[in-house]
């Protein structure tokens, strides 16, 4: 017999090969219905698969929704790809992953049939339902290298055939049959068959282009989205956000702002517009007013570093692939190609700024008192993002940190984690998100440093957060094994937007490798050398990423002090030409960002594009309005209009129009 502990310390005997499904049932009916799955001493496992030695269970229901939604979007993906071969006779299968809000499935269709469209999917999604309805067993099977590699050269499944050969020779092939007809390659689980899923709850959205493995330099593949869910509830609240995040899009709503451009002579690169422009010195003035009254002292460190300096960091071996190199040469005067000079250097592009910042604190020697030292600086990096990771504003390959490096002694670790904890908390409060979760990256698999040091690192940022009294389910704290940097775990600060999705933004790492490295020390109390410990934190991660979110979050609708034009002032008619100048003049000398609109359009054209470019305070004036020394003002998103004297006006916009930590 062997002993199965459940969650709440009960320990069952059963004989070896007994199923979780089965251990459901002798608990009771109810949970033998509810349970979709097993933890099986926290892996995650089919509710069939038999259970052979002595471990901790846990049962899996649709109430452990990240679980149950895991499960369901692969096994979606899974039902794509038998759908599609059963539509599409000679389509190649390959991967089909779950992802953050629902799967996808690369094909290689038959060289006859050519890619999909998106006019395919309606009918796949029908075969989908028909499948599913079926109610197929999906079952774990386990083969040998050999026959399976023989199953799928016998069948044309040439690329599932590369995968099975290429998989480390020590490592369990499991396939899993849907009824008897149909088989894939996968490590599983899998919910115990296609009736588990809801045949509402999920739909196809997309169709692209995608390299086999990821390399541009093997076959294009079809790849088909979709989105899933537990339930068609579920799938309608996505689907409505979905249509809310396509209004907002920070593209679309940039381009009828006036706030910035991409184009291709400068793929992933910004260019910011005048009134993108005041967005983000609005948002940098306010940051450094905030980092002065936080101890930070600004420095500003060379985009361009020798090569050896990355070497020294570990950069050079861990990250070369996603920088930009710059090899020393000189132009040969006879046009045959470029010859090296003879001090040649490999340079690079800076893509973070952390060892730039080492090199100032070693200038000069640093005495235990001088600590804790906070450098900041609002850097501009660069890193070789593949071209189809670039995505507007979200993702680019020339962006600039609000980044700061804090040195500390270890007995001031926490107390400069908490501090931090603090100053993000008021900023992002300011900027209008105070739903946030805070997470804690773990060690991953490949990095720099003992044991020792990660057990210290993690515990340490741990318990400074304990001291703010965020540790708790109220602030979404949760461990997130193996995401940490390569030399340091972190804080992950995790914003929720207005419609509910949750952006990455902000970081603290607590890193003990990058002072060894680059031989940072200090003078300790006793005379002699110490490291110390470098934090690497940032609030916003990339103005160029947070003014895409503050976009969205607000739907270009911008608090009066980011606004890029705080008010407009329109005539109805020319005579009132001069008297809007004038008070276009008294709203800037309030510090009101104002504009007038005199061109020769009737006034209703003026107030939808001032509507459409988001502008906060639209201002009528005519002649009645010039004679008695009035506006007429519109507020956005407001119905009607309230008359009221110019200063009234400025009363009521003027503090509204200063940023948070000004008023």
């Amino acid at each position: 017999m062997i002993k199965i502990t459940l969650p709440d310390g009960s320990v069952r005997e059963v004989a070896p090969g007994t199923t979780p499904a089965e251990i459901a049932a002798a608990i009771g009916p109810g949970l033998a219905k509810a349970a979709i799955a097993a933890r099986v001493d926290g892996e995650l496992r089919d509710i069939g698969r038999p259970l052979e030695q002595d471990a901790r269970l846990a049962l899996v229901t649709a109430k452990d929704e990240a679980d149950a939604l895991e499960l369901a979007r692969h096994d979606f993906a899974h039902v794509l790809a038998e759908a599609v071969q059963a539509l599409f006779p000679g389509t190649q299968i390959t991967f089909g992953p779950a992802t953050e809000d629902g799967f996808y499935y690369d094909f290689a269709p038959a060289p006859e049939r050519g890619p999909f469209t998106e006019e395919d999917l309606p009918a796949i999604e029908e075969k989908m339902r028909e499948i599913i309805r079926a109610d197929k067993p999906l079952v774990r099977e386990v083969w040998s290298r050999e026959d399976l590699i023989a199953r799928w050269r016998a069948e044309g499944e040439s690329f599932k055939a590369q995968w099975a050969a290429e998989l480390p020779g020590d490592e369990e092939l499991t396939v899993y049959r849907s009824g008897g007809d149909w088989l894939d390659m996968c490590r599983g689980p899998h919910l115990a068959s296609t009736g588990k899923l809801d045949p509402q709850a999920f739909k196809l959205t997309r169709v692209s282009g995608a390299y086999w493995r990821g390399d541009q330099n093997n076959a294009m593949l079809s790849r088909i989205y979709g989105t899933g869910w537990l339930n068609r509830k579920q799938l309608e609240a996505h689907l409505t956000m979905l249509e809310e995040a396509a209004k907002r899009d920070h593209r679309k709503l940039g381009a009828e702002m006036d706030l910035f451009h991409l184009q291709q002579e400068a793929h992933g690169s910004v260019f910011w517009h005048p009134k993108g422009y005041i967005i983000w010195r609005a948002l940098e003035a306010y940051l450094r007013r905030r980092l002065d009254a936080a101890g930070y002292q600004e420095v500003k460190t060379p985009q361009i570093m020798d090569a050896r300096q990355w070497e020294q960091s570990g950069h050079w071996g861990k990250y070369r692939e996603n920088m930009f190199v710059i090899p020393d040469e000189v132009p040969n005067t006879e046009d045959e190609g470029p010859v090296v000079s003879n001090d040649a250097q490999w340079m690079a592009l800076k893509p973070m700024n952390c060892p730039a910042h080492v090199l100032i604190f070693r200038q000069g020697i640093k005495s235990y008192r001088d600590l804790p030292l906070r450098l900041a600086e609002m850097g501009c990096c660069h890193r070789n993002e593949p071209h189809g990771a670039l995505h507007g504003l979200m993702r680019v390959r020339q962006f600039t940190q609000d980044d700061a490096h804090i040195f500390c002694r270890e007995d001031q670790l926490v107390s400069e984690v908490a501090q931090f904890c603090d100053l993000l908390d008021v900023v992002y409060k300011d900027l209008g998100f105070a739903d946030y979760a805070i997470k804690l990256a773990l060690r991953p698999d490949k990095r720099f440093g003992s044991d020792e040091m990660w057990d210290w690192s993690e515990q340490s940022l741990r318990d400074a957060v304990a001291a703010t009294g965020r540790a708790t389910p109220e602030w979404g704290w949760e461990e997130l094994p193996g995401e940490g940097a390569f030399y340091a775990p972190k804080l992950e600060f995790h914003l929720t937007d207005a419609i509910g999705r949750t952006w990455q933004v902000g970081t603290i790492q607590t890193d003990t490798v990058l002072p060894e490295r680059l031989d940072a020390s200090y003078v300790g109390e006793d005379g002699d050398r110490h490291r110390p410990v470098m934090l690497h934190r940032a609030i916003l991660g990339s103005y160029e990423r947070f003014i895409g979110i503050l976009i969205e979050h607000y739907a270009g609708r911008f608090p009066l002090w980011l606004a890029p034009v705080q008010a407009v002032v329109a005539t109805i008619v020319s005579d009132a030409d001069g008297y809007a100048q004038q008070v276009v003049e008294k709203l800037r000398t309030a510090g009101i960002r104002a504009e007038a609109d005199v061109r020769n359009e009737k006034i209703n054209y003026k107030v939808r594009e001032h509507s459409l470019a988001k502008v906060p305070n639209l201002l009528v004036v005519g002649r009645r309005e010039a004679d008695e020394g009035t506006v007429a003002l519109r507020e956005l998103g407001k119905e009607g209009q309230s008359v009221l004297s110019v200063e009234d006006v400025i009363a009521r916009l003027a503090k509204e129009a200063l940023p948070p930590d000004m008023r």
